[in-house]
């Protein structure tokens, strides 16, 4: 048919086009094959003069630090190899060789997972299991060359067509037709197969009763049999990934990290990824970075503008030509003022000032730069526009600067009315614009108190059947279901030093559901053991509390320090306190005066409740250091 006035188009389905004779192809396209383009890229643009750069062909396959890498499971970010049940065959097969490879692509999936043909594999490569060709009762040494490399196991359709070949005497067409069959299951086609096959054999020396039952194991696996040249090139690509992961950490991260930045969940995977390889990741940066992410001299990834959300291509691209044509930008002032504020508008200038990606070009600590930096972006964009308009009305400033920069730089510096943020808020606006926290840790803001609670930090936490109380980031919550359909949760919290599995049972998941909310700090009491999928430690929890709940369970009292510098004090803790009244936790009032200091204990009618959002208005009103929380 014509559409348009086009070319005539016709369609098949594949089995209409196999039987007229024609041949199907698939064309796959594969974000790995980008990924493994822009790494080169890096790796050889960095290397000198004199150098030969890296053509991937050449690599060798038996390198024993990509095995290495392969059989600890730390595969993210390998092609095929990344998901958690891949990892999990991974650590239980341990490859250490190509082979091994080609078979882990054929093996994760349903039919061998679920056969057990996955297990005898295995406990054949670890020598648990005797080798046969193909079974122990049903064998014949004229096999060994088609199925040594898979142990004994018929795996993949070329071991059928092999077999048949060797056995039944087919001719490799032949041969071809019988793998068919037996993949469709052609009930007809299959009992003309077995009886040329059995003529074949008997015509070549072998008797009956093996030739039945040699046919009889081909059919069972050629149900499971995967094609092993599609295996191979996958492996390939597979090891490749590996191979540079092992050698080229950085360039290979940053090229898999920009391949996903337009999915944050990726994104933040990866970054972990890159923490966990030690790798150093440095904050964005419109004075260095571009849109994608890279590698600088000292192998440390750049983060790319492009993954900021809110952002984008066009307003980046603007970005780093003005950069490129005018040098580093000096302030918000003069950045506003070489970027085109139709592209940089108000809501990309503070998605960009929340990421941290304008700290470079601000003073004082990083709370205050961010917020003078979000006080000063309207009055940035104004001036701006208005600058923008006196050069298309043809004014000009006698004195040759921008009134952006002259006014804004002026007003920027007299600024000083502005509240710094709260190590929360500048936290809150990096997940937002990144996805991630990447100048702290939510668990920071606790620390002090968590050290009064007796709480260890997860690098600590160690031997087996040992309790312990640990506190985290929930980073991770996946719930499933036993067989009795109950609900049982396993969470993964992160403190900085470390990340540890907490599993919750049933018997306590009603309990303390209320409390897995992603990104939230909780405190977790409970039993340790050993992981048998990560090889590490997991905790059993017992008790589950929120900061909240554990700091009221402990607190002794908080005491609140104020000095006569502060005018109407009495008023402004009046009326903080009256909001969280009703608790059960005493104040006290540390009064300090140059003659002399007075603690004050409140009445039991004054008791609080500490909640977080009065800890830090109190910080707020009289100082980061008024508030100490005393424990029992």
């Amino acid at each position: 048919m014509t559409r348009g006035g086009g070319a005539r188009v016709t369609h098949f389905d594949k089995n209409d086009v196999e039987d007229v004779g024609l041949v199907k192809f698939d064309f796959l396209g594969l974000r790995t094959l980008t990924i493994i383009d822009r790494t080169l890229s890096m790796i050889n643009a960095s290397k000198g003069m004199n150098e030969e750069p890296l053509i991937l062909e050449n690599i060798p396959l038996d390198d024993s630090d990509t095995y290495k890498l392969m059989q600890s499971g730390d595969t993210t970010a390998i092609f095929q190899l990344e998901s958690r049940g891949m990892k999990e065959l991974i650590r239980k097969l341990g490859p250490d060789r190509f082979e091994d490879i080609i078979a882990l692509v054929a093996l994760f999936r349903p039919g061998p997972l679920q056969s057990g043909m996955v297990d005898d594999f295995i406990d054949r490569k670890k020598g648990r299991a005797k080798i046969s060709y193909p079974h122990s009762e049903y064998q014949h040494h004229c096999l060994k060359q088609c199925l040594e490399s898979t142990y004994g196991i018929i795996l993949y359709q070329e071991q059928v067509m092999q077999i048949a070949q060797i056995m039944g005497g087919f001719t490799l067409g032949k041969a071809d037709l019988l793998r068919r069959a037996m993949g469709k299951k052609d009930v007809v086609k299959m009992a003309e197969q077995r009886e040329s096959f059995l003529t074949g054999a008997k015509r070549k020396g072998f008797t009956e009763r093996l030739a039945a039952n040699i046919f009889e194991l081909m059919e069972k696996f050629a149900g499971y049999g995967f094609n092993k040249s599609h295996s191979a090139a996958y492996a390939l690509i597979a090891y490749q990934t590996a191979w540079l992961k092992t050698h080229y950490p950085s360039e290979f991260m940053a090229a898999s990290i920009s391949s996903d930045m337009d999915n944050t969940d990726k994104v933040v995977s990866f970054i972990e990824e890159c923490r966990h390889l030690n790798l150093v990741l440095l904050p964005p940066d419109i004075n260095n970075g571009d849109f994608q992410f890279s590698v600088n001299d000292e192998k440390e990834i750049l983060y790319g503008l492009g993954a900021i959300k809110g952002v984008g291509a066009g307003p980046v691209a603007n970005i780093v030509d003005s950069r490129r044509d005018g040098g580093p930008f000096r302030d918000i002032f003069d950045f506003c003022d070489r970027v085109d504020y139709r592209k940089v508008n108000k809501r990309v200038l503070d998605a960009l000032i929340r990421s941290g990606a304008l700290d470079q070009i601000s003073q004082g600590d990083i709370n205050y730069r961010r917020a003078t930096l979000l006080e000063s972006s309207e009055e940035a964009i104004r001036l701006s526009e208005q600058n923008m308009h006196n050069k298309v009305s043809g004014i000009s400033d006698i004195f040759g600067d921008s009134l952006t920069s002259k006014v804004g730089s002026k007003k920027f510096k007299n600024n000083l009315a502005v509240r710094s943020l709260q190590s929360k808020e500048r936290l809150e606006g990096e997940k937002e614009t990144l996805g991630l926290f990447l100048t702290g840790h939510p668990i920071d803001a606790y620390n002090h108190e968590l050290a009064s609670m007796c709480v260890t930090s997860i690098s600590k936490v160690s031997g087996s059947n040992k309790i312990f109380s640990v506190a985290g980031l929930l980073v991770s919550i996946r719930i499933m279901k036993n067989r009795r359909g109950d609900n049982y949760a396993f969470l993964v919290l992160d403190d900085k030093t470390g990340r540890l599995e907490v599993s919750v049972y049933a018997e306590k998941y009603h309990a303390y559901k209320h409390l897995f909310i992603k990104d939230q700090v909780i405190v977790v009491r409970g039993s340790v053991s050993g992981d048998s999928f990560t090889g590490g430690l997991k905790i059993v929890a017992e008790s589950i509390q929120s900061v909240y709940e554990a700091r009221c369970a402990n607190v002794k009292h908080i005491e609140i320090v104020i000095d006569n510098s502060k005018d109407n004090w009495v008023l402004q803790v009046e009326n903080m306190l009256t909001e969280y009244r009703g608790g059960a936790c005493p104040v006290v009032i540390d009064y300090r005066q140059s003659f002399g200091d007075a603690k004050l204990c409140l009445g039991a009618n004054w008791n609080i409740k500490p909640h977080d959002d009065l800890l830090h208005k109190l910080r707020d009103s009289f100082g980061p250091d008024s508030v100490t929380i005393r424990y029992l």
